[in-house]
């Protein structure tokens, strides 16, 4: 599976790695334990199978979008397979113009039902995952809000990726094919 990913400016980013660190210090799920090299703060548009050369083309456009602004709205939780905190993005008509592109472009060349569906406009849930567990409700009841810093009050969508999950490998995707 390829996800097609959003990597915040090098501010908010750092912002995210203290909320990391600070929810890791106090024994709660966090995203610090994920051992990988590519593991970064991101905002997830969507995944798909494999990104083919329509839907790279597609992207291109996408990529050559950046940066774009967003702005934080606070702490969110969703409870589902996984137990999820994460800091919540405005969905604006910037942002969700571009997810929608994003969502065209790797549903124009996917197999049918191969998508996420919460991925689909209308469902998507913009966030940056703080922590997150297969534990059910491993943030209810604890003071989680006052462990962690302020999120930024805006940020910037600075650059397009992919992420294999089959071989790890994050890829740079750009507005040149």
């Amino acid at each position: 599976m390829r996800t097609v990913e959003l990597l915040l400016d090098e501010a908010a980013d750092a912002r995210v790695r203290e909320a990391w660190r600070r929810l890791a210090d106090a024994g709660l799920p966090s995203q610090a334990r994920h051992p990988g090299s590519s593991n970064r703060p991101h905002l997830t548009l969507a995944a798909c199978p494999e990104l083919t050369a329509p839907i790279r083309w597609e992207l291109a456009r996408t990529a050559a979008a950046l940066p774009v602004p967003v702005r934080f709205t606070g702490v969110v939780r969703f409870e589902g397979r996984s137990s999820v905190l994460a800091w919540a993005l405005d969905n604006d008509p910037v942002l969700g113009t571009l997810h929608r592109q994003v969502w065209e472009a790797v549903a124009s060349d996917s197999p049918p039902g191969s998508l996420n569906p919460l991925h689909r406009p209308g469902r998507w849930r913009p966030h940056i995952t703080l922590g997150r567990t297969r534990r059910p409700d491993a943030f209810a009841g604890r003071r989680v809000p006052g462990l962690l810093p302020a999120p930024p009050a805006t940020a910037r969508l600075v650059t397009l990726r992919s992420y294999d999950t089959e071989t790890g490998e994050p890829e740079i995707l750009t507005s040149r094919l």
